[in-house]
């Protein structure tokens, strides 16, 4: 018989890391890639690999079957002389019979109480050397292994990897149709809508100069099949954003989509609660139950976030929160410091409202355990301005209570140093850091302060969920962001977001005080999902509008056709999206977004593997009536 009759003749028995003792005996057909060779001077022994594992073969040309398996001494000898040639990667077949290692076990290895005695193989294709070893320990550089993303995907940790994704996408699913959801789709090329991320733009051959835009979301459409009365839908969705990129952060993304009609808040928690709880049960193993016993995750308002955390997506795996102490200022006129006093003189006459805050000092408490050296809190200084601040106050403190190391040791009143460390729990030892000036910079560089040190100081690992897996809902934010470069308000979400009701009256009169029906879930310091409960009052829609200065036949341009499915009898409705990536990097414990993507892009945007984005012909811009310009 040829030996070029695998596949044709003989079919695969089993995957390589399938195998076990109880298979002993068993005549096997296995395909996969030589993960290492080892020649012992007449036998050759072959690790071969596939998605499910290694099992270990063996090329002995002094093998006698007998009659447990077909074969002839020729048909040995022959595999025999293969496997002298075979070098790792090698794609190939091997027919052979499962035999004990007997003493020779590997308790290492699933597959390490037996091994295949080879009676016949044959090669698939050969491969070049390559550019890095197939293994999970790899130092190799990222843009290296992104070039050659086909060998990077072999190693048996990114198999892992998208393994666990295949199962999130099961659970996801199966749970979600079993709460009644359906499965349905909305198209990728849509009208460009303002709010939200920077579009990617698709120019029309069919209507020159006019563009599709990529969607960033399902937004629009998800509302629409609301009104159209699939009252609950769902699907895993390709998005598209032309955004800065970061370690969590790629230009195309995937969301876990969810819409549910005639709901409240409280509805649409307890689904996604439900979902994560079985997501983290069947991809981890960890039953949240164990640590949120009534299936619920904790709440935290806004304001209170920003106020303890500095963001709205704080980490709970450490403390080291923030103080405000913005209204201690205020009490003691600015406590001698000239800094905290101009601030405390600007709120007293009236120049800053005492409501909003628009200008803030905060504090941080830093624990003598830490052991910070003065060296090293001098370089925590040149960390805030890596952030855009200006300077870092601090303060170490002594066992009386009193100041060094301290540009405001000198003049700060007793009264309010006593305050502050009151305030912030100071001790002996302890570091106080301090951050005074613009509201939103201050919780910048504060926040991204704190995950420094947490990293530093071992409180958190530098990636990876650390056996911590803390949830928390972010609830009651405003619903209108001030521009200062547009000199006017934007939505913080997208103009569909359902104000509170008692709050409607400030729509046109104090657009800062607007709270409105929108969430974001967060995990370990990542925010996982978002959404809100929609609007869909018409006349509400119209005051929400006149605020962000789009008036009706604007409005009409660029909402027209959801405008006009909410005036046909829309239900209460209601959603969130689930960052799928995200959840997958932080399950897996990856190291960033793009490890848990199959074919990612780099932090510049591009693909070293396909070479994307790349240039196109003159005919085929021509054909689109655009022109290129050189910069």
């Amino acid at each position: 018989m040829s030996t070029r009759n695998f596949i044709e003749h003989w079919k695969r028995t089993h995957y390589c890391g399938d195998l076990r003792a109880s298979d002993i005996g068993r005549q096997v057909v296995l395909f996969g890639w030589v993960d290492n060779r080892r020649d012992h001077g007449g036998c050759v022994f072959i690790d071969l690999r596939d998605r499910e594992g290694l099992a270990q073969v063996v090329f002995d040309p002094s093998f006698e079957p007998g009659s447990q398996i077909e074969s002839t001494p020729e048909e040995i000898a022959q595999a025999h002389a293969f496997a002298e040639q075979a070098r790792p990667e090698w794609a190939i077949a091997i027919r052979g019979l499962v035999v004990s290692r007997g003493d020779n076990a590997n308790p290492k290895m699933p597959t390490g109480e037996v091994e295949i005695h080879v009676v016949q193989a044959e090669v698939f294709n050969r491969s070049a050397t390559p550019p890095f070893e197939i293994r999970d320990d790899l130092d190799t550089r990222e843009d290296l292994r992104l070039q050659y993303r086909y060998l990077d995907l072999r190693r048996s940790a990114m198999q892992r990897t998208f393994r666990l994704r295949h199962l999130m996408n099961q659970v996801g699913r199966t749970y979600l149709a079993s709460q009644g959801c359906l499965e349905l789709e909305t198209p990728f090329m849509v009208k460009y809508t303002p709010g939200g991320a920077r579009n990617f733009l698709v120019p029309s051959r069919h209507a020159p100069g006019k563009f599709y835009a990529l969607a960033e979301s399902p937004q629009l459409f998800k509302q629409l099949f609301m009104v159209a009365g699939f009252d609950r839908y769902f699907q895993i969705v390709k998005c598209f954003r032309d955004e800065d990129f970061r370690l969590d952060r790629q230009p195309e993304f995937t969301q876990m989509d969810i819409e549910l009609s005639f709901v409240n808040q409280d509805d649409i928690f307890a689904l996604v609660e439900g979902l994560m709880f079985r997501l983290v049960k069947e991809t981890t193993g960890v039953d949240l139950k164990d640590k949120y016993p009534d299936e619920h995750f904790p709440r935290m308002k806004f304001d209170e976030s920003m106020t303890r955390f500095g963001n709205d997506k704080p980490d709970l795996r450490f403390g080291m929160e923030h103080v405000d102490l913005t209204d201690l200022i205020i009490q003691h006129a600015g406590g001698g410091v000239p800094l905290f006093a101009d601030l405390a003189r600007r709120f007293a006459d009236g120049t800053l409202r005492t409501d909003i805050r628009p200008e803030i000092v905060k504090g941080m408490r830093v624990p003598a355990s830490a052991g910070l050296s003065r060296t090293e809190a001098d370089k925590l200084e040149a960390v805030a301005k890596s952030m855009g601040a200006k300077g870092l106050g601090r303060a170490k403190v002594t066992a009386d209570g009193s100041w060094t190391q301290s540009p405001f040791a000198k003049t700060i009143t007793p009264e309010l140093r006593k305050d502050i460390n009151a305030a912030l729990g100071a001790q002996d030892g302890d570091l106080l850091l301090f951050q005074f000036g613009k509201t939103a910079q201050v919780h910048t560089v504060l926040a991204n302060l704190r995950l420094h040190l947490g990293k530093k100081l071992g409180l958190i690992p530098e990636s990876g969920h650390g056996g911590k897996l803390e949830f928390l809902w972010v609830v009651d934010p405003p619903m209108f962001e001030y521009d200062e470069e547009q000199k006017r308000w934007v939505a913080a979400h997208h103009a569909f977001t359902r104000p509170h009701d008692e709050h409607v009256p400030y729509l046109e009169d104090d657009p800062a005080r607007v709270q409105c029906y929108r969430y974001d879930l967060v995990l370990n310091g990542f925010e996982i999902g978002g959404g809100s409960v929609r609007l869909h009052d018409p006349e509400v829609q119209k005051k929400v509008f006149r605020t962000l200065g789009i008036g009706d036949e604007e409005a009409r341009q660029k909402f027209g056709f959801l405008l006009d499915a909410l005036r046909h009898g829309a239900p209460p409705h209601g959603g969130i999206a689930l960052g799928w990536d995200r959840i997958a990097m932080l399950v897996s414990n990856a190291e960033s977004l793009r490890d848990v993507i199959p074919f990612p892009k780099t932090q510049k945007g591009t693909d070293p593997m396909t070479d994307a984005p790349s240039s196109v012909a003159p005919a085929q811009l021509a054909d689109l009536h655009i022109q290129v310009i050189e910069t």
